[in-house]
């Protein structure tokens, strides 16, 4: 199983960045997908997580309302469409796979210890 991640870069606070996760070896299907981030110096932290069966989203607070999840079955994609970025949205993202089954429960997993599959992550980098 491999995940990539792309579509970092430096943006202007205020900015938008699409990040995208690309998925091989594994069917995003029954699973759920997420997205973390890791600052300089800090924890790696939960952003955001989609169920793949039903797409039920949830985000963490810090991002809420400027960050939309979206999944491509088709295309086995996951992108992270960020918007009005800020300072502290500097970090490597990360994407990752809970491979558990989510059949209609209208939610997907926050905690990091409940992924199976990680990607190497890609950098946005937010200044002036």
């Amino acid at each position: 199983v491999q995940l990539q991640a792309s579509g970092g870069g430096l943006v202007q606070p205020g900015g938008s960045l699409r990040l995208s996760c690309s998925v091989s070896g594994l069917r995003l299907n029954f699973n759920a997908i997420g997205w973390f981030r890791q600052a300089p110096g800090k924890e790696r932290e939960w952003v955001s997580c989609i169920s793949a069966s039903d797409g039920a989203t949830d985000y963490a607070h810090s991002v809420k309302d400027r960050v939309t999840i979206s999944i491509d079955n088709a295309k086995n994609t996951v992108d992270l469409h960020m918007n009005s970025l800020k300072f502290e949205d500097t970090a490597v993202y990360y994407c990752a796979i809970d491979n558990s089954i989510y059949i209609g429960t209208g939610n997907c997993p926050s905690s990091l210890h409940r992924y199976h599959y990680w990607g190497q992550g890609t950098l946005v980098t937010v200044s002036s």
